[in-house]
């Protein structure tokens, strides 16, 4: 049995349209010499190699997050209490920097469950498409802000219209998360920076910066991922505030490029006390050194504005970088990560994303506790893992309801012991 699903994998992967200039073949895939996790014990990782590679991957990859950019303002400016049916509370609430007034803020939609006797633990994630696409109910302010797929019918001129209502909906499981008893808060990543070159200039980097608009980014300061990730720490600000809310345990979450962006807001904000990774390949869960669907080359030429000027650098020459991905996975330590790949998912390098897991898992072990415990990569739909979890699932670059099961499963398994 084991060998066919290995078959399957194999077949599932080697039927993909290959794309020109990219390679998918294996055994030209590389990738076998890492940086040095330079392990000792659980203290000095804690306190001397973790804040080393940190300052790395501002270094060379995100950039560095500014200090000190004022207290974020939280203002409730809604409450519905029989929102879908009866099942949760939802509210919107607006987060702004009161002493950075250009940045006109972000808006951030949480569904509680209804039926909490208590305080409910909540995942944490931004959205591609805006808080009226995560949900199907009508009566959601329709997002102002640029919408990245101009080219889809449903939005006209970078704008959102009615018909983007609920687009996102497949990806949120909005009703299997409350009635599995977590809240959900999300928000448009399009609040904080718009996703495309210039897109920082009327957003959160340039209301921070002291040259605003007219700034030149410079090596080892902050991209778009750094700013995304910089909002996910504002929302778990405001859910500390909440008496509904757990705050001790949050979970945050990403798909794809916002995967690569949960990543980078859980390593340097550990009140997120569970990692989620969805697909987010190249520059996220996947191993950089390895040649095998997208690389760092191709994505610093068609996003460089998604991390710091620094890594336009390794185009081509992974190799110089001090830093891989299995360190990233590292710095969740010791807190719960999760890594999931899919099958048709061959441009975030599946294989790639599942050995960062397995090589982060001796750092886990420091701590007693154990990662990827499998040695090869698993069968298709089989989750494998402990404190490190990971999947490789059947279909394509989504986030489905199987991810979500594995996901709520891992994160109760984890909180209640």
């Amino acid at each position: 049995m084991r060998t066919l699903a290995f078959l399957a994998l194999a077949t599932a992967l080697s039927a993909q349209t290959p794309r020109p200039g990219v390679n998918y073949d294996e055994a030209k895939a590389g990738g076998d010499s890492l940086p040095d996790l330079k392990l000792t014990t659980a203290d000095e990782w804690t306190k001397t190699r973790r804040p080393e590679i940190l300052k790395l991957f501002e270094d060379h990859v995100f950039g560095k997050t500014p200090a000190n950019l004022g207290t974020p303002k939280f203002e409730v400016t809604a409450t519905k209490k029989d929102a879908l049916g009866g099942l949760a509370t939802r509210k919107f609430i607006h987060i702004s920097l009161p002493d950075r007034p250009a940045w006109q803020g972000m808006d951030v939609m949480l569904y509680l469950p209804n039926d909490a006797k208590g305080p409910v633990p909540c995942f944490c994630g931004l959205s591609f498409g805006g808080n009226h696409a995560v949900s199907k109910e009508t009566d959601i302010p329709l997002s102002t802000r640029w919408m990245r797929e101009s080219k889809e019918k449903h939005i006209v001129d970078h704008k959102a219209t009615e018909a983007t209502r609920g687009t996102e909906s497949s990806r949120w499981a909005l009703e299997m998360i409350l009635k599995r008893g977590f809240a959900l808060a999300t928000a448009y990543y399009g609040d904080i920076e718009p996703d495309h070159a210039d897109g920082w200039k009327d957003s959160l980097r340039a209301a921070v910066s002291k040259d605003g608009a007219d700034t030149v980014w410079k090596d080892g300061e902050w991209g778009a991922i750094g700013a995304w990730a910089w909002g996910l720490s504002r929302i778990a600000d405001y859910l500390q505030t909440d008496a509904q809310v757990d705050g001790k345990h949050l979970a945050v979450i990403g798909h794809s490029r916002l995967g690569k962006t949960s990543l980078w807001a859980g390593a340097q904000d550990e009140r997120f006390g569970f990692v989620i990774s969805n697909n987010s390949g190249e520059g996220g869960a996947a191993l950089m050194r390895r040649d095998f669907g997208e690389t760092t080359a191709i994505i610093t030429k068609a996003f460089p504005h998604w991390f710091t000027k620094t890594y336009t650098r390794y185009a081509g020459n992974a190799a110089a970088c001090p830093v891989d991905a299995h360190m990233l996975i590292a710095l969740a330590a010791p807190r719960p990560i999760y890594i999931a790949s899919a099958v048709d998912d061959q441009w975030a390098d599946p294989k790639g994303e599942f050995l960062s897991g397995k090589f982060a898992s001796p750092v886990y072990a420091l701590f007693g506790k154990k990662g990827v415990v499998a040695q090869e990569h698993p069968a298709i739909d089989q989750p494998v893992g402990d404190f490190i979890g990971y999947h490789i699932r059947t279909g394509k670059h989504d986030v489905t309801d199987f991810d979500w099961t594995q996901y709520l499963d891992f994160a109760s398994r984890h909180w209640t012991r």
